[in-house]
């Protein structure tokens, strides 16, 4: 079941022609259903074949995008963008919750860098006036490479002279729903360490596809960097499992996994890399997993030296509790595609797209 926030929306007093890129992913959707409701008219770009795998075909997406006119190309072509998209008309805005699928190097600079200057320059033609901008909470302390692509699209478009908005959440609940299952057959909650080594304020695809919408009125968000998680006090691993075997009735059960055993597989993984791509990317995937594994997904106070839950602003409704209930429950589905903490055991690479 797809959550459908129209009904709680405040229509906007300044519709607006906005072009969509990213939109067949589970927060571009949800980002998308929140224009339609708010008035807005909606072009999306789109690949013919989009989600995990290809697996989304043409019908699909017009389903899971009610509202929204859909146009087929290619965001990593210049050409495919000012022809098939942009088509010489004008926009008002444009909004990207466009992310790289893995984060390695190589896909992170053709997504999270290329196609957002391609985007940007095609937009600029086409009388684009304002962007809103899906990035990530951990650009603050940026070690991976997906992180510095992200960064220098930022800086590209806080120097382009558009109105911006760049919204840089915290982490998702898709990303923290890899061990429902795992759970509900019986085995223990996989932990890094104790559990208490990171701490997030997760938000739903639902408030954070709402609080993208609203950047486009409130002015309170123009030209700002936008941190933002969900309700609620900051969760560590820990607690997320002691939620989910609450709602179980059941008593905890952890599993701690050791934060030197990631650093260790990524040092073989490195080492056997010269020799073999493939294991080369595995290693990449790796200092991903462990850059999860040990910080949190939360404001960095750079003078402090620490992560401020306090100062991690909180937007929506919705709790990852609610979001454990409606998925044991069958309300919802697992929709995590590469967002997943332990898929096996392994960390998301964005804690954020």
């Amino acid at each position: 079941m797809i959550e459908n926030p129209s009904a709680d929306e405040t229509p906007s007093p300044h519709p607006r022609r906005v072009f969509v890129l990213g939109a067949t992913g589970s927060i571009g959707r949800a980002t998308v259903r929140a224009l339609v409701a708010r008035g807005h008219e909606v072009v999306c770009l789109v690949r013919s074949r989009a989600g995990p795998g290809g697996a989304l075909q043409p019908d699909d997406m017009a389903r899971l995008l009610p509202g929204a006119n859909l146009r087929f190309g290619d965001v990593t072509d210049a050409a495919s963008l000012s022809i098939d998209g942009f088509r010489g008309e004008r926009f008002d805005a444009l909004v990207s919750c466009l992310a790289s699928r893995t984060g390695a190097a190589r896909d992170a600079w053709a997504i999270d860098y290329g196609a957002h200057a391609l985007a940007l320059a095609a937009a600029q033609k086409a009388g684009v006036g304002q962007m809103v901008l899906l990035s990530a909470i951990c650009v603050q302390k940026p070690r991976l490479a997906f992180q510095h692509a992200k960064l220098a699209f930022e800086r590209e478009l806080v120097a382009s002279g558009l109105t911006y908005s760049i919204v840089r959440p915290t982490a998702y609940f898709k990303s923290l729903s890899g061990q429902v299952e795992r759970v509900r057959r019986g085995k223990p909650f996989l932990v890094f360490g104790d559990g208490r080594l990171t701490a997030c304020k997760p938000i739903s695809d639902t408030d954070l596809g709402r609080y993208l919408a609203e950047c486009l009125d409130d002015e309170a968000r123009w030209n700002r960097i936008l941190p933002v998680g969900g309700p609620g006090e900051a969760i560590t691993p820990r607690q997320q499992g002691e939620i989910l075997f609450a709602l179980l009735g059941r008593a905890p059960r952890f599993r701690s996994v050791p934060l030197a055993l990631l650093s260790a597989v990524r040092r073989v993984l490195a080492g056997l890399g010269h020799f073999s791509p493939a294991l080369a990317a595995k290693a990449e995937l790796a200092g991903i997993g462990h850059y999860y594994a040990s910080e949190s997904m939360l404001v960095w106070d750079d003078r402090a030296g620490r992560y401020d839950a306090e100062a991690t602003p909180s937007a929506g409704t919705q709790t990852l509790a609610d979001h454990y209930a409606r998925l044991l429950a069958g309300t919802v589905g697992d929709e995590r595609g590469d967002h997943a903490v332990f898929r096996t055991a392994s960390p998301d690479r964005r804690g954020s797209t």
